[in-house]
């Protein structure tokens, strides 16, 4: 691959550690890598050259929570909520339905659809789950299609227990056949630790499960109340522990002490009109904050991380370099990347976006308006 010099850049944002905005910067690509950034009037030569024309470079965004395996569509229970009925847990099984029903050309071509949708807007790395089969096959089905579309595969078999089978014995199928026909194409295991899913105890039972099989450990906790979802994430040393909108001061303070990060789907909480999560009082008490999509047929149906990083600064009151980073390093951080993910820096990762706009502060001053104009994934220029 060629080499390319990405010059006239009006702000860089790195995200490198104690490293601030630069002006007037310039990078090289060198294959999948970042090879060399400094003042634009020292650039080195490069095969290309690309004239970033005063628009602001920043990370690709790591979208660390989404949920793109699925058919079917939800939008009549989206104006049902806005009218006033409450969310629950129960709504998955419509999409367990279509789920099961779609082709596997159809479940593909929708993945691919929603994984370029979120690469036009700048995200450059991706995990999504499993979790609309909650069957042995579909669950198999739905774990090797997302491996050929996101970078990181997590098993949520345990997402509700469907309707008309016994707890228990759901339990014992998750931890059993349908955690050995995921295996292959699988990094972590998650569990929806919640009222009307699974309770501390059975949601233990799965990450033992996972632990034993060698994957990682996530868990959707504490969304609807304080579901113990969070200790148990914390507990068990889980990567993240994902929505956290009802936190105790000892749950926020246990997550300031622990590896675990608390990974913040503000798109869901507008869709589902649940209280924002204490994200402040997160990050003031030290803890890791990661910001995702958690793109989904019910409770998030976006793609933009854009979005979610505005949300965060106007509703959540995370600055704006807080926000980045939750968006790029906290979900790098969430997914557990030890190669500079969510940085640009020598020698990392060449996926990075530059915006139609001078600096990044425009990802909230201009809520909704669409600013990215180019986004390179490893190293190739995809937008």
């Amino acid at each position: 691959m060629a080499s390319e010099l990405i010059t006239g850049i009006g702000e860089l944002t790195t995200l490198a550690d104690g490293e601030e905005r630069r002006r007037d910067a310039a990078l090289v690509i060198d294959g999948d890598r970042i090879a060399w950034i400094g003042a634009a009037a020292s650039a080195p030569a490069a095969d290309r050259r690309f004239d970033a024309a005063g628009g602001a470079v920043l990370p690709g965004w790591v979208d660390s929570h989404s949920h793109l395996v699925f058919a079917g569509d939800r939008s009549a229970e989206f104006e049902e909520r806005m009218a006033g009925r409450a969310y629950s847990a129960g709504g998955i099984g419509a999409t367990v339905t279509a789920t099961r029903a779609a082709s596997d050309d159809d479940l593909r071509a929708n993945l691919r659809r929603l994984r370029a949708e979120a690469q036009r807007q700048g995200t450059t790395f991706l995990e999504t789950k499993t979790g609309y089969g909650l069957d042995v096959e579909t669950e198999r089905r739905s774990a090797e299609l997302a491996a050929e579309v996101a970078d990181v595969v997590t098993f949520l078999g345990a997402h509700v227990v469907p309707a008309g089978i016994d707890p228990r014995a759901y339990v014992d199928l998750v931890t059993g056949p349908m955690l050995e026909a995921v295996r292959p194409w699988v990094r972590f295991i998650d569990v929806f630790c919640e009222t009307g899913a699974f309770d501390v105890d059975q949601s233990r039972e799965v990450l033992a499960a996972g632990r034993a099989a060698g994957l990682g450990l996530r868990v959707h906790g504490n969304q609807l109340g304080e579901s113990g979802g969070v200790a148990l994430a914390i507990e068990l040393g889980a990567a993240s522990v994902d929505h956290c909108n009802h936190l105790s001061l000892a749950d926020i303070d246990a997550l300031a002490g622990s590896d675990t990060v608390a990974t913040l789907l503000p798109a869901t909480d507008l869709s589902t009109r649940e209280a924002f999560p204490p994200a402040r009082e997160l990050i003031d008490a030290g803890a890791t904050v990661a910001l995702a999509s958690n793109c989904n047929p019910g409770s998030s149906y976006t793609t933009s991380m854009p979005f979610c990083v505005a949300t965060a600064v106007l509703q959540l009151r995370l600055t704006l370099d807080e926000a980045l980073r939750a968006a790029t390093r906290g979900g790098a951080r969430a997914l557990r990347l030890s190669d500079d993910t969510g940085t640009l820096v020598v020698g990392g990762p060449a996926d990075l976006q530059l915006l139609d706009a001078p600096s990044v502060s425009h990802l909230a001053y201009r809520p909704g308006v669409p600013l990215t104009r180019a986004v390179w994934r490893k190293g190739a220029r995809v937008v």
